[in-house]
């Protein structure tokens, strides 16, 4: 299957591979940039529930959501970030902490926003504690 061509006849990523992107770059900033160790990509829990990367920060474990857009046309990708999406964020989360029976740790959950923009370097904007758990999800 071929991808998609745009006007100009250059071949154009999927929104799954520029998810995949984003969340490459993503990782290696948290890493490099950030002094965060990741622990796991796209964590999946078995009932509903999903997380982008789950790293260590210090002594906090942070449950990280990445958003990559390819322009800021409508809205930063943050803004994406929406109740549902932060339920389904924080399930797959508590389903995390549930397999570490429950640990006394730290954690908190951040996004991190890229912005591929064809012909220059991604930019990256890490939100750390970008939102809290919802009231009915209390750990």
């Amino acid at each position: 299957m071929e991808k998609a061509t745009d006007e100009g006849g250059e071949k154009k990523l999927t929104t799954a591979e520029i998810g995949e992107e984003g969340e490459w770059v993503a990782a290696k900033f948290l890493y490099l940039r950030a002094g965060y160790k990741v622990l796991r990509k796209n964590y999946r829990a078995p009932k509903g529930g999903e997380v982008d990367l789950v790293c260590r920060n210090g002594d906090v474990l942070a449950f990280v959501e990445v958003k990559t857009r390819t322009s800021e046309d409508f809205g930063r990708p943050i803004d994406a970030v929406d109740d549902k999406k932060r339920r389904l964020i924080a399930k797959g989360a508590l389903h995390w902490l549930r397999q570490l029976n429950h640990p006394n740790i730290n954690f908190r959950f951040d996004v991190v926003e890229v912005l591929l923009v064809d012909g220059e370097k991604p930019r990256v904007n890490l939100v750390r504690g970008a939102f809290e758990l919802p009231e009915p999800l209390l750990y």
